[in-house]
């Protein structure tokens, strides 16, 4: 874990940050005197462990709504309650203090109830995403040595093929060993203290197994970019937000646990189709949406045809995976002047931030560093770039949390963790995302970046969304090869397509190879697998 060391003058910042996050968001509102009575119980409760951030908010809005999820609404009393009488009943079944407990689901009310159930208990949470099989399962329980599994019901047959071999509780239905069921039990709910559990959360496993990522941040250190976040989106407390990404993923995750804080009412969708989106966003009149830029893909292509009422929203985050220029022109378009899109990762957590007229003005870029935020570029000597030259990306902030539960790190230069990614910086300070450290192509000595040449193709009114990538060859070491998902009723052919890489970008970056396919492999989080 980074070691945490703050001056007098980051102490003075990180104040100033956080009344300014108060006083923008109306935390600042005195709350009652019962009102107070009531959160200071819960501090006693739980003292600094995340459950507490729950708990907090159901104290000091105990009837406002707080999930909204297919079967419906529940309050903030509602949703902690529920919470306290799982982790009641998981406590009764041995879950406490050094239990590691998985949670696999879908984004509904019961997986938030779990979370939050299972850090009560003290025991460490770890985030287990949707797409896994039974051998991905098994490896990580094993890794990370998981002694209890709460899961959807569609799961049953993967859990059974990994073997657990612990305690197993459904996130849905009403029979024996669901939450329901241990709810129902009404037992009390243990008393925390000692050392909390603590959240872990799986790397995306895009290019290489999941690894386990300790949240340990300096949360002094987290205030500033947090402050950058919630006033680019003008989020206020009690804002309706609709949560889109898995949160089992960071980025779902981190904007769950930034609404519950501010008492916000949080719509969530088990599967997210953008016709429903769109319907929903007018039924809960949402304010705030965060989404991966997939979904922003589809619900542009099904605004035409919705006669759904969205002028309630006013901002849009996206986020976890590539947004092309094209598509941010394309949903800006049609939804106005109202997106952003943010840069991080696991490891480093919120880095930066390009606002609608970053967008604008700089197609492709992720914006500029948020608030106590620092980027550097560094060749592969470790040297700082700073004539916008490409190179690798490395990030310092409070939010950085570069080792693995597993073991291991990422690399770290003078405090700054290594992204995986090569980028640059433009003359206004803003980052560029030129691919991935292990995705570059070098086709006969020349450096190609598969992204460069996937803006380019997705921004072909036939085409849909695109994969580049490189395969071996005997003559120039690797080329590139093409994987096009064609809009319907296009009659593009392979030979167009080269022609319009070689229109448009150097002769080397044209795809020698061109397939055509119905659609490409995504993770749950929207990021194309690179295997594809």
């Amino acid at each position: 874990m980074k070691p945490v060391s703050r001056l007098p003058g980051q102490l003075l910042e990180a104040g100033r940050a956080g009344f300014g996050v108060a006083l923008s968001t109306g935390l600042l509102a005195p709350p009652s005197p019962s009102t107070i009575v009531r959160m200071a119980g819960i501090g006693l409760r739980h003292g600094p462990a995340a459950s507490a951030l729950l708990g907090l908010s159901a104290a000091r809005w105990p009837d406002r709504t707080c999930l909204i999820d297919d079967a419906g609404a529940l309050s903030y009393v509602d949703v902690y309650d529920r919470a306290a009488r799982l982790a009641g009943g998981l406590a009764h079944r041995g879950v406490t203090r050094g239990s590691r407990v998985g949670v696999m689901g879908r984004n509904r009310s019961n997986l938030v109830v779990a979370m939050f159930a299972t850090l009560w208990t003290d025991a460490d949470l770890v985030l287990l995403n949707t797409d896994f099989g039974s051998a991905q399962l098994a490896g990580v329980m094993a890794a990370e040595g998981l002694t209890a599994l709460l899961h959807d019901s569609e799961f049953d047959s993967i859990v059974a093929g990994a073997e657990l071999g612990g305690l197993e509780v459904r996130l849905d239905g009403h029979g024996p060993g669901s939450v329901d069921d241990l709810v129902e039990e009404g037992r009390r709910p243990p008393r925390g203290g000692g050392r909390h559990g603590r959240l872990v959360i799986l790397t995306s496993g895009t290019t290489g197994a999941p690894k386990g990522s300790r949240r340990d941040p300096d949360v002094l250190g987290a205030i500033a970019p947090l402050s950058s976040l919630v006033n680019a989106i003008r989020l206020r407390s009690g804002d309706p937000v609709m949560i889109l990404p898995p949160v089992f993923h960071g980025f779902g995750l981190a904007y769950l646990l930034m609404a519950i804080s501010l008492g916000c009412p949080v719509s969530v969708l088990a599967r997210a189709d953008a016709d429903v989106v769109l319907e929903r966003i007018a039924e809960d009149r949402i304010q705030v949406l965060f989404a991966v830029p997939v979904m922003l893909g589809r619900m542009a292509d099904a605004a035409a045809g919705s006669s759904a009422d969205w002028s309630t929203l006013r901002a849009v985050q996206s986020g976890a995976a590539p947004l092309a220029p094209a598509l941010a022109e394309r949903f800006m378009s049609t939804f106005g002047e109202l997106l952003h899109d943010v840069y991080g990762s696991t490891e480093t957590g919120w880095s930066t931030l390009a606002g609608p007229s970053d967008l604008r003005a700089a197609p492709g870029t992720v914006g500029p560093p948020l608030r106590g935020v620092s980027v550097r570029i560094l060749d592969d000597a470790d040297v700082p770039i700073s004539d916008g030259a490409v190179g690798q990306v490395f990030v310092d902030s409070g939010m950085t949390s570069p080792d693995y539960t597993g073991g291991g790190s990422k690399r770290i230069v003078d405090g700054h963790v290594s992204t995986g990614d090569l980028g640059h910086l433009d003359s206004a300070g803003r980052l560029f995302i030129d691919g991935r450290e292990d995705d570059m192509i070098v086709s006969g000595g020349e450096n190609v970046f598969p992204g460069e040449v996937e803006d380019l193709l997705a921004a072909h009114p036939d085409v849909v969304e695109v994969l580049v990538h490189g395969v071996a060859d005997d003559e120039f070491g690797q080329r590139l090869r093409a994987v096009v998902v064609r809009r319907d009723g296009s009659s593009l052919s392979e030979d167009a397509v080269r022609a319009y890489v070689r229109e448009h970008l150097a002769r080397y970056k044209v795809p020698r190879d061109v397939e055509f396919v119905e659609t490409l492999v995504r993770t749950a989080t929207g990021k194309i697998k690179r295997q594809a």
